[in-house]
């Protein structure tokens, strides 16, 4: 019988060479026509341009009267009424208006449109109450968008702004970036579904529910490859049938150094394990291997340590799979609320960040352990606890990788 071996073979690596190794052998996914109009969270594979002027004519601002300015405050015969979507032949002559609504088109001979609240009419004929100046509340031509203007960057994420914009323009198909598959695999004897009632010493799986919807968050379609337990060929088959059916795998558990830590050699075995821990916590024994065009993260079993991991280095990846042009999580400088003390390596703490009396502010969620999820509850952001010795004081400044909205 082999002695059990007490160090790991693979070096500490630091953790911006991780993301640095995580994102050379990032590829970006082919890309798909897709529905525009239904495309939210999808990533443009194109460039799109305006193929018109908008608006494409001169358009009333507001309800009132269009007019020629020269006229001042003289009284006018109102011609007729236009209301936005309808054709017209009017011109306007000296001593005339034409009463119109917000976004018709601004008839012949008319420079100008004054507010119908400045405004008085009577048996057909209106007096201007102020003189207005050419181009007054008209939208001209090319105002919102010119043809042929970059409307959306390839690389952009679509929500809701800018379908409105493909809508606005007439692009009902676009060409998108083919969404990641990633599948998630939990492991471990100890691992019961959350259904069932676990064993004495077992845990309910929680690892492979949060990593799914981690992963459909961040734009991915999931596949959920149960429970393997601690069974080298058990794990063997599951690991190559997610391979075999996704872009990414996820593991959780099995990547530290027990006996029964498997999904290190298996790793190993199947392809190229390119680092096998990192300086930073929660999450150390974090692993990341390629087999070929596919990728697999062994995520630890701890909930806490295979979110923060899944958040530090998968979820970026994920992003530059699908084309995002801005795939890492905005980063911005924060007061600490309360002394927090150092760790011998850099630490993603757990925290709410929240704008106070002109700047962002801190809390943590309080105990940072890695089996503790509570800590992940409400929290926005995580602050990026650089090693040192003692403590941060109150009031310090630390950096924040925002997950999530300001409160």
């Amino acid at each position: 019988m082999q002695p059990m071996r007490r160090e790991s073979p693979y070096p500490m690596v630091a953790v911006a060479e991780a993301q640095r190794i995580i994102a050379a052998h990032t590829p970006t996914l082919d890309t798909e026509l897709i529905d525009a109009l239904e495309g939210d969270g999808r990533v443009l594979a194109e460039d799109v341009f305006a193929p018109a002027n908008l608006p494409d004519m001169p358009k009333a601002a507001v309800d009132g009267y269009a007019l020629r300015a020269g006229d001042g405050t003289q009284l006018r015969r109102v011609l007729a009424e236009l209301t936005a979507g309808t054709a017209h032949h009017i011109t306007v002559e000296p001593g005339t208006a034409v009463r119109i609504m917000t976004g018709a088109p601004v008839p012949a001979g008319a420079d100008a449109v004054i507010m119908v609240e400045q405004t008085e009419e009577v048996d057909g004929t209106m007096q201007a109450n102020r003189v207005v100046q050419s181009g007054d509340s008209i939208h001209v031509v090319g105002q919102d968008i010119m043809q042929g203007a970059l409307v959306l960057a390839r690389g952009t994420t679509l929500g809701s702004a800018e379908i409105g914009l493909l809508a606005i323009i007439g692009r009902v198909r676009v060409a998108a970036y083919r969404r990641p598959v990633v599948a998630v695999l939990a492991t471990g004897d100890e691992v019961f579904e959350p259904d069932r009632l676990p064993a004495e010493g077992g845990v309910r799986d929680s690892n492979r529910y949060a990593l799914l919807a981690a992963a459909r968050a961040a734009g991915c379609l999931t596949i959920s490859l149960g429970i393997a337990r601690d069974d080298r060929d058990v794990q063997r088959a599951a690991i190559l049938d997610g391979l075999a059916r996704a872009d990414l795998l996820l593991t959780s558990g099995g990547v530290s150094m027990g006996t029964r830590d498997l999904i290190k050699p298996l790793l190993a075995e199947l392809g190229t394990v390119h680092f096998g821990r990192v300086a930073f916590k929660p999450g150390k024994p974090t692993t990341f291997a390629t087999m070929g065009a596919k990728a697999a993260f062994g995520l630890p079993g701890y909930p806490v340590s295979s979110l923060v991991s899944f958040e530090v280095f998968v979820r970026p990846m994920l992003r530059r799979m699908q084309g995002d042009i801005q795939p890492e999580r905005p980063r911005v400088q924060v007061a600490l609320a309360e002394a927090i003390r150092a760790s011998d390596r850099p630490e993603y703490q757990r925290a709410v960040v929240a704008a106070e009396n002109g700047r962002l502010v801190a809390r943590t969620t309080g105990a940072q352990g890695s089996s503790r999820m509570l800590s992940l509850r409400d929290a926005n952001a995580l602050l990026v606890i650089a090693p040192r010795e003692g403590s941060y004081a109150a009031g310090e400044l630390v950096e924040a990788m925002m997950t999530g909205p300001l409160r």
